[in-house]
């Protein structure tokens, strides 16, 4: 495909994934914070959980949930569910644009493990569709009603996935992996639980039935899940343009600590929204402070390189390193057919545009060592080190 074309589609797909993610979670946050909002007092009819007053663009508005449904079916009925349909077709047609027709470039790392496109769109797929059903089967088992040991038992299956992706893909299709993952999780729990659920209610009531409350409690539990698995998602979605969270050595482990650190946000959020406050509204926090603060050392410690065993190091050295690793990508007329032109507009033809990036080589090269991609250039160790000796000694000469 053209680069110019295909970046035309990736712009497209991920501002429609962006725009319909945003009404998702924007319906989802809302409806947890309404739910836990709710108040009851001495007048509220016992067929009512309680209401909520709120205020928004100079309006005033009042809203009540029914314990299970109203006596009769309402005549205007609005639903939330497209939103997460659209929202899981677009990152799916993006990370296939991206990842799947960019395979050996973008989802394969020789370095992890040698697989053929086929293979690893094979294992893409099947990761997505296994984790959906090893989560829906721990819902409907006996643990579905143990709150605290299902809550664990997920979090597992999340730990599993960044495990395994890890060690399969590159780091960075590893972490988009794990965002699709659990998103795929979110969108089946609304496409199979949450709407049939409430089709079921609705057609109880225009039979005159009584609805099953189980109905509404299992989706509500499927709604609480997605509350939860909202900002790692999130994050691992954005996370490609930032390796030092997937150039990790231990990548893995800083997805765990970011579904710990989310979790208890959201934890503290739904128990404040609930009204709950005290000191262990402040544990949570401080608990959060602590594993955020953990993982983000974790991601950010490199372990000091032996620079003095390097020896000498001459810009030349380093500009016949760059000529021969980096510029097939980056250069004004790229050899490499994946580019039209060099990505993000980095070019490293002079002496000049090397030294001016200088800061970003060390970033991206020595560092998270996330340059060249998939190190398809095959850039050697040895090699790095004397751009880590070049850099180090330029610093040295500006003190």
């Amino acid at each position: 495909m053209n680069p110019i074309i295909a970046d035309w589609i990736s712009l497209g797909l991920r501002w429609a994934h962006v725009m319909v993610g945003i009404m998702w979670i924007g319906t989802s946050f809302h409806f947890i914070w309404l739910d836990a909002s709710l108040r009851r007092d001495a007048k509220t009819p016992v067929n009512l959980a309680g209401s909520s007053w709120m205020v928004h663009g100079g309006g005033f508005y009042h809203a009540t949930k029914y314990l299970n449904a109203p006596a009769e079916m309402p005549a205007d009925l609005h639903w939330f569910k497209y939103e997460a349909y659209f929202t899981w077709i677009t990152g799916f047609l993006l990370l296939a644009v991206i990842y799947y027709v960019g395979a050996n470039d973008l989802l394969i790392d020789p370095r992890i493990l040698e697989l053929t496109p086929g293979t690893a769109i094979g294992i893409s797929l099947g990761g997505l569709a296994a984790g959906w059903v090893i989560y829906d089967l721990l819902c409907r088992s006996p643990i579905g009603d143990k709150t605290g040991l299902l809550a664990f038992l997920v979090f597992l299956l999340a730990v599993a996935s960044a495990y395994g992706f890890a060690h399969v893909f590159s780091g960075r299709a590893a972490f988009v992996h794990i965002g699709a993952f659990l998103g795929t999780i979110m969108t089946a729990n609304v496409f199979f639980i949450i709407i049939p659920n409430q089709k079921k209610t609705v057609a109880a009531l225009l039979a005159g039935q009584a609805p099953d409350p189980a109905l509404g409690k299992r989706a509500k539990q499927r709604s609480l899940h997605n509350n939860y698995l909202t900002l790692p998602v999130v994050l691992m979605m954005i996370s490609n343009h930032y390796p030092m969270m997937f150039e990790h050595a231990r990548s893995w482990i800083i997805v765990v600590g970011i579904l710990l650190f989310s979790g208890l946000l959201r934890l503290y959020a739904n128990q404040k929204n609930a009204g709950k406050s005290g000191s262990h509204q402040l544990a949570i926090l401080i608990y959060a402070g602590m594993i955020g603060m953990g993982a983000l050392g974790f991601a950010s410690y490199r372990p000091g390189a032996d620079l003095e065993s390097v020896g000498p190091v001459t810009f030349a050295d380093v500009q016949a390193i760059v000529a021969h690793r980096c510029q097939s990508c980056h250069s004004a007329n790229p050899s490499d057919p994946a580019y039209k032109a060099p990505p993000k507009g980095v070019a490293f033809d002079t002496a000049d545009q090397i030294q001016r990036m200088a800061p970003q080589i060390e970033r991206m090269v020595v560092l998270t060592q996330a340059m060249p991609v998939g190190n398809k250039t095959g850039m050697l160790p040895e090699e790095r080190m004397k751009i880590a000796k070049w850099l180090f000694d330029a610093k040295q000469n500006v003190n």
